[in-house]
């Protein structure tokens, strides 16, 4: 196993946060040495990271000779990368595997003074795919969120009036940005929280991750596409459902039947040992025999804007989207302990489409589906 060295802080990086299951908002230096684990952060934080109890050694800046850096007069960039080489050599890291995302400048300045380091992204996702206790039951209250939110916009649209042709609440227009704003509150009050969510209506549920904008027509389709992070572990979960107000159209009623049988489809594929690129193969082929083009029935070249132009899913953790990957690049076997976001749909471009979305925790026997809501289409 080789030696392991971060600097990040825990909001933005989802290595290091693994490591260190705490909100701590300013860098600091964690790093593996021959299966010895340690960090060296301020004495504001160290207290925080001993007390979560897991074997992890923690030095303060003091620790490393801060107080004789300061001595130098060095500004504050170069105070803090002699900050972290002396960290190095406190701790004995002579070479090192880093996260594609570890700080250039960083690098350049270890490696200068005799320190090897090597990139290698797919060290630290596999190290993160078979998720923690801590970890998946933020999965789970993360699911409880989206749950919460999915149910209150539902509402929403069920309490609604039609008024010249659009939905009408309290006497104003039911727009998208009213529901966003409901779904935000019940995440709020489950622990979660979105820096972006999808409500949109009509012809915006063809486009992607269009986040939804306008007032909702009398008879339009609504599409909810929820991805919240739970605030304790920083874990997400990833959820979609399509509704339409009032009777469909026959050609969406016929995307939501084919969605569905998609997503029972996947969901019955997932085991371990089975690869994501299978199960999108198997999703991919059952739209192309209804007349669907997809990612792997198209002219090469294409880029799709109708038909299923997507992939079937993607891991989520501390990433929403993250490893192994459910989709036309050639994946990993699925893993007991992975959790994948599994979410086949159809769309025509200027008209409107359906996407179904479920999280899938990978156990021994198969799947275990950690989204709960309905399926129904017609409100």
């Amino acid at each position: 196993m080789p030696d392991v060295l971060i600097v990040a802080d825990t909001i933005r990086s989802p290595e290091l946060r693994h490591e260190v299951p705490l909100a701590v908002p300013d860098p600091f230096l964690y790093a593996e040495v021959g299966g010895r684990r340690s960090v060296v952060v301020g004495s504001l934080e160290a207290g925080r990271i001993d007390e979560l109890g897991l074997g992890i050694d923690v030095l303060t800046y003091e620790d490393v000779g801060v107080d004789e850096l300061l001595k130098r007069g060095l500004d504050f960039y170069a105070h803090e990368r002699e900050t972290h080489l002396a960290a190095c050599r406190r701790l004995g890291v002579e070479s090192a595997v880093v996260p594609t995302t570890f700080p250039a400048g960083h690098a350049d300045f270890l490696r200068a003074n005799g320190i090897a380091l090597t990139a290698d992204q797919r060290f630290f996702d596999e190290r993160r795919r078979i998720k923690t206790e801590h970890e998946l039951a933020g999965i789970r209250r993360a699911c409880r969120a989206v749950e919460a939110g999915v149910s209150v916009g539902v509402e929403l649209l069920r309490s609604a009036s039609r008024t010249n042709g659009v939905l009408t609440l309290d006497g104003e227009p039911l727009t998208c940005e009213r529901i966003q704003l409901e779904v935000e509150r019940a995440f709020g009050e489950h622990g979660a929280a979105a820096e972006e969510l999808v409500v949109s209506h009509g012809a915006q549920t063809a486009v992607g991750h269009e986040s939804g904008s306008g007032p909702i027509a009398a008879d339009d389709v609504v599409l909810f596409d929820l991805f919240p992070r739970d605030r304790a572990s920083a874990c997400y979960s990833d959820f979609t459902r399509t509704f339409s107000v009032g009777p469909p159209s026959d050609e969406l009623a016929e995307y939501h039947r084919l969605a569905k049988e998609a997503l029972d489809l996947a969901v019955a594929a997932v085991k371990p040992g089975v690869k994501g690129s299978d199960i999108h193969r198997q999703v991919c082929d059952l739209f192309h025999e209804h007349g669907h083009k997809t990612q792997l029935h198209k002219e090469e070249g294409e880029a799709l804007v109708d038909g299923f132009f997507h992939a079937t899913g993607h891991g989520v953790g501390l990433e929403v989207h993250e490893r192994p990957g459910v989709g036309r690049i050639e994946s990993e076997p699925l893993l007991e302990g992975d959790v994948i976001a599994l979410e086949p749909g159809l769309y025509r471009h200027g008209y409107g489409g359906v996407r179904l979305e479920d999280l899938i925790l990978v156990t021994a026997e198969g799947a275990e589906i950690l989204t709960q809501y309905p399926y129904e289409f017609e409100l």
